[in-house]
């Protein structure tokens, strides 16, 4: 028989990654994973029991062959003709932060699901963050980003 976790039943945790010379990809899949639940015993996909994670450091995040200058991100302003375009290299001088929770985002299943999730996702570019008091525990990344790495 199948047993359904309850609401009340759910234990989140809290996880800090230290970006640091980390591939983009391959370090959104680690935190998708994470703020999903799916490293959890009890992951069922229509419920959230994810955990949080805390990235740090952003703003030094590394890209593989020629995306840094290749890649485009698109959005569109809602008027007509309003699509724009940028690169990683643009966007990590304004936004650094911006990269990563989008990489994470496409990752996730569409929906209001997806959202609740990435909403346990905290991004910030510098060394220091406010959620020391959650005694979070931390993920070594480095093994991760080992060959072909590219960031100027």
């Amino acid at each position: 028989m199948t047993k359904f976790v309850k609401k009340g039943e759910i234990n989140s945790e809290w996880f800090e990654i230290d970006a640091t010379g980390a591939v983009v990809g391959r370090i959104a899949t680690v935190i998708s994973k994470i703020i999903r639940g799916k490293n959890k015993t009890t992951f069922t996909p229509h419920m959230d029991h994810g955990d949080f994670v805390v990235v740090k450091n952003v703003d030094q995040i590394k890209f593989t062959g020629s995306k840094f200058q290749n890649k485009k991100y698109y959005r569109h302003t809602g008027y007509p003709g309003g699509i724009k375009e940028t690169t990683p290299e643009k966007l990590l001088e304004k936004k650094p932060e911006e990269v990563l929770k989008l990489a994470v985002k496409r990752m996730l299943p569409s929906g209001a699901l997806a959202k609740k999730q990435l909403s346990k996702l905290k991004i910030y570019s510098g060394a220091d963050h406010p959620h020391s008091a959650q005694n979070p525990k931390v993920i070594e990344i480095s093994k991760l980003n080992e060959k072909n790495i590219v960031r100027n």
